[in-house]
C-alpha cells in the first residue's frame, strides 16, 4: 500500500477517534468480579471526622456501595440521598455505602464537602477525600469520569458504572439503584 494512502488512513481514524470515544459509555474502576483493595481517605463527615480511614478494611463480606467523584454536583447529591435511604432501610443486611471525593487539596475541599452532605442532608452515608485526583492506584479510576460508582459483595465487584462530567441524571441514578437488590440479595 501506497505511503499516500496510509497517511491518509491514519489521518481519518484520528479525526473519527474522538467522535467515536464520545459515544462510547465511560468505564473507569474495578470490572465485576475483580475484589477492591484498601485504600485510606480523610473523613469529612461523622464521628470519625478528620482521621484517616479504610472503609474497605471494615467492610470485609458486606455489601457495599463505593463512589469516587470528583466533584460536588446536584446529580451526585441526589443519588447520595437515595444511598443514604438505602443504608438506613437496609439495616439487616448490613448494608455499607461511602463517597471519596478526589482531590489534590484535602483541606479546602474538607469544608465544601460539609455544605454538600448539609445540603443534601445525609446522615448514614459517610464522606472522605483522597488526596491525589488519579484516585487508588489499584482502582484505575478514568482521568474521564467524575463519577465512578462500585457495587461490591463477599470482597468481589458486582457492578460498576461510570459517568463523565454531566452524564449523571435521573435515568442513571436509577441504573444504578436498580442494581442495589442484586449485592443486598447475594449478602443473606
Amino acid at each position: 500500500m501506497p505511503d499516500w494512502i496510509r497517511s491518509f488512513c491514519l489521518v481519518c481514524l484520528l479525526c473519527a477517534g474522538p467522535q467515536r470515544c464520545a459515544e462510547q459509555p465511560c468505564q473507569s474502576g474495578l470490572r465485576p468480579g475483580q475484589h477492591p483493595g484498601p485504600y485510606a481517605a480523610v473523613i469529612s463527615t461523622g464521628p470519625q471526622r478528620g482521621v484517616s480511614h479504610c472503609y474497605i478494611c471494615e467492610t470485609a463480606d458486606k455489601p457495599a456501595v463505593l463512589i469516587f467523584a470528583r466533584g460536588l454536583s446536584d446529580p451526585l447529591g441526589k443519588l447520595a440521598q437515595k444511598l443514604d435511604r438505602a443504608v438506613a432501610e437496609q439495616k439487616k443486611a448490613d448494608l455499607r455505602s461511602w463517597i471519596t471525593f478526589l482531590s489534590e487539596d484535602q483541606l479546602s475541599l474538607d469544608s465544601k464537602v460539609v455544605a454538600w452532605s448539609k445540603k443534601f442532608a445525609l446522615r448514614s452515608l459517610s464522606l472522605g477525600v483522597f488526596e491525589d485526583l488519579v484516585g487508588p492506584p489499584s482502582y484505575r479510576l478514568s482521568r474521564d469520569a467524575d463519577v465512578t460508582v462500585i457495587l461490591f459483595v463477599k470482597q468481589k465487584v458486582a457492578a460498576n458504572f461510570a459517568f463523565r462530567t454531566g452524564e449523571l441524571n435521573d435515568d442513571k441514578i436509577a441504573e444504578v439503584m436498580k442494581a442495589l437488590p442484586r449485592i443486598v440479595a447475594e449478602k443473606k
